[in-house]
């Protein structure tokens, strides 16, 4: 596959995730973007702010447009790392 076909394909399906998750998310189109980016480059983010802006339904929604699974962990100060891995 050539450079520029594996550019396409990439496009290709980000916009598809993105139809799928404007399906359930509205209004957070620069988040949603930096998330793919980040899925895309193999990196790690931290979602952080007030209560309410759908931060849970937004990472839970794109779980289940890649058809990955999906846990939540509240983060505390007093989190411990039993806490994660029991």
């Amino acid at each position: 596959m050539s450079d520029v076909a594996a550019i396409h394909d990439l496009v290709q399906k980000r916009n598809e995730l993105k139809t799928e998750i404007a399906k359930i998310i509205v209004g957070q189109d620069a988040v949603v973007d930096q998330i793919l980016l980040c899925i895309f480059s193999r990196g790690h983010a931290l979602l952080v702010g007030v209560p309410g802006l759908a931060k849970t339904l937004m990472v839970n929604t794109l779980a289940q447009a890649l058809g990955l699974d999906f846990k939540r962990i509240q983060f505390t100060p007093d989190l411990m790392p039993s806490d994660i891995l029991g």
